[in-house]
């Protein structure tokens, strides 16, 4: 019996040892796929609200409604403003490519009836009055950026790798990010940008996430510019995913239709 728990204790240690191993060779290229590969399904919709929230703690809420789709090479999103009045029936539309080319985006405005498409320049506005710029809403291909590794905490009581990246590119807008990424889903739990002169700027915080039909969802971010003090708070609802969404749903067409 002794000579069992000795072996069976030896197994253990061993698997224990070789886990440890496996999960200290993760660099942070690889870390930072895992977190790019996470499984979405074929398709998504849900029911957004934007919330802004500025630094006398004013209040303006934004209802709309989302959907997306993935196929092997290109992962297509679209937005449609559902309300206040001033904003209704505006538009956003987004492909980000696997292969890493740049993504392309499109806005629509009502007010002047076209389809803009955004240019590389433009990325870097904040889009809507938010926090987030265009270049936050697309899917940023892990390959555009250098990642490394520089430690490992405890991010409200879960375990995180904590990533630093810098871009390939010396004209982007952030001369850094840093994201804790989740051990256990590969989730992004937070992530700080900093300006071009290595300064904060903002700092994006998951404050709410689950499993629907199996897939890691982000039920609610908020997006804290401190240099502004202003604030961005998304809260996603009615989640559903592979509803068979149609390919048609995503051109220039439908973002001037609305919903």
């Amino acid at each position: 019996m002794k000579k069992t728990i000795l072996i069976t204790a030896a197994l253990v240690a061993m698997f224990t040892i070789a886990s440890q191993q496996a999960t200290a060779q993760l660099s942070g290229q690889q870390i930072m796929e895992k977190v790019y590969h996470n499984p979405t399904g074929d398709d998504m919709q849900s029911e957004l609200t934007m919330t802004l929230i500025n630094s006398r703690g004013e209040e303006r809420i934004r209802q709309l409604k989302q959907f997306s789709k993935t196929n092997d090479d290109v992962e297509k999103k679209i937005m449609f403003f559902l309300s206040p009045a001033d904003v209704r029936n505006t538009s956003f539309m987004n492909f980000s490519y696997t292969d890493g080319s740049d993504d392309d985006q499109w806005i629509y405005l009502p007010a002047l009836r076209r389809v803009r498409r955004i240019s590389s320049d433009g990325k870097s506005d904040y889009f809507m009055g938010s926090d987030f710029t265009y270049d936050d809403l697309g899917d940023r291909h892990p390959d555009e950026d250098t990642h490394k590794l520089i430690g490992e905490e405890q991010v409200n009581g879960r375990a995180t790798y904590v990533v630093e990246s810098t871009s390939k590119d010396p004209s982007y807008m952030y001369s850094k990010t840093i994201t804790w990424v989740m051990k256990d889903s590969f989730l992004g739990l937070k992530r700080e940008f900093y300006d071009r002169d290595g300064k904060l700027l903002k700092t994006l915080l998951i404050k709410s996430f689950d499993q629907i039909d199996g897939f890691w969802t982000i039920l609610e971010t908020e997006m804290h510019n401190v240099q502004r003090n202003h604030r961005t708070v998304m809260s996603i609802k009615n989640v559903q995913y592979n509803t068979g969404i149609r390919d048609n749903q995503f051109t220039e067409r439908a973002m001037t239709l609305g919903l």
